[in-house]
């Protein structure tokens, strides 16, 4: 079934773009659909959307639950490809897929030369992408110049600003001062002192997760570490971009204190909670393995066993303004083809239905 058979809204918009058609870089990007077509061969035949197992996922017929307009991109994901092709060709691709916003992580494109941030913004826009964020690192204690915020929160956010981003954040851990109740509440105050800053410019500074997070203080081991982040800072100031996957490797992890006693940890009751604290969220894909460190392996989006179906649709359907205040960027830290990963996370995420699952 193709994708503008399940989503009228969808293909609208890919028709729209086809019209206009992609100027920029149109070469490189012909030199990625080749590439791209390869990896789809060398893996075998093409899988439609409800491919691989069924978990539930809800795939036909209902309402989406992908709210429109709201399905970015994690750039880290493609750092291959921006590396050798540029942005260009690779926002090129990304339009044709049908995502409209692009989380970046660095503003550099190596070998296919240099870039200002007035043509990165304007680039990304030609091609119909909203930079909703950007991860810098938090800090490099032993490097003053360290582009981070700690060592150049002006620079950090004037580059920010100059883009037009409206999230600026960080996925390092709040482990500068160790993994203490007390060395996180001063990790806290660093992160409030850069939300007041981003805020004053009109930005949402926020903190991305890993598993680590959601582990237990030295100092007190029946104290989970990230409920020490979200009562220490400001809910005014600083904000959580949840990456989910990470969140259900701590579910395996940390469920469970260090003398054996129940912890019980559940990503999706965080959000409900607190739901204005989580602007943005990673959608990364894991299958389930219970004899890993983490209890899941790394996939592409719908290829793996967290049930995302169940997850947007509570988060956009319990939450206010679910449905509009929320961004979900498609990650995979290290995708087999990068650009074949992005562009089955959109038909994914796109294919998901509620109304036929009991919903």
């Amino acid at each position: 079934m193709s994708r503008t058979s399940k989503d009228t809204e969808l293909a609208r918009r890919l028709s729209r773009r086809n019209i206009l058609g992609v100027a920029a870089g149109a070469t490189a990007a012909t030199i990625i659909g080749t590439a791209t077509a390869q990896a789809a061969a060398a893996q075998g035949p093409a899988k439609g959307p409800g491919h691989g197992q069924d978990h539930g996922h809800g795939k036909g017929k209902g309402k989406p639950v992908l709210p429109p307009g709201r399905l970015g991109i994690q750039l880290y994901s493609l750092r291959d490809k921006i590396s050798t092709l540029g942005f260009a060709p690779v926002f090129a691709e990304l339009e044709k897929y049908g995502y409209d916003e692009i989380e970046l992580a660095g503003y550099t494109q190596g070998s296919a030369g240099p870039i200002t941030l007035a043509q990165l913004k304007r680039l990304a826009k030609d091609h119909g992408l909203n930079p909703i964020g950007s991860h810098v690192g938090y800090y490099d204690d032993n490097n003053p110049g360290a582009y981070t915020f700690a060592q150049n929160l002006e620079k950090v956010l004037d580059d920010a600003q100059a883009l037009g981003l409206k999230h600026i954040g960080t996925a390092s851990g709040p482990f500068r001062y160790g993994s203490t109740v007390d060395g996180w509440k001063r990790a806290a105050d660093d992160f409030n002192t850069y939300g007041a800053a981003a805020r004053k410019r009109g930005m949402k500074f926020y903190q991305h997760n890993h598993a680590e997070e959601f582990s237990f203080a030295t100092d007190k081991p029946n104290v989970r570490l990230y409920d020490v982040l979200l009562a220490e800072t400001d809910p005014d100031l600083v904000y959580l971009e949840m990456d989910i996957y990470w969140a259900y490797c701590a579910q395996f992890r940390f469920s469970k204190r260090v003398d054996g006693t129940l912890a019980p940890l559940d990503p999706l009751k965080y959000v409900l909670k607190y739901p204005n604290r989580y602007p943005l969220f990673h959608v990364k894909d894991g299958i389930r393995d219970d004899t890993t460190r983490d209890g899941y392996r790394m996939t592409d989006v719908g290829d793996g066993d967290i049930d995302y179906k169940t997850f947007l649709s509570k988060v956009t359907s319990r939450t206010h303004h679910g449905r509009s205040y929320h961004h979900w960027q498609a990650e995979h830290d290290n995708p087999v083809e990068s650009l074949a990963f992005a562009r089955k996370s959109s038909e994914h995420l796109h294919s998901l239905r509620t109304g036929r699952c009991g919903d």
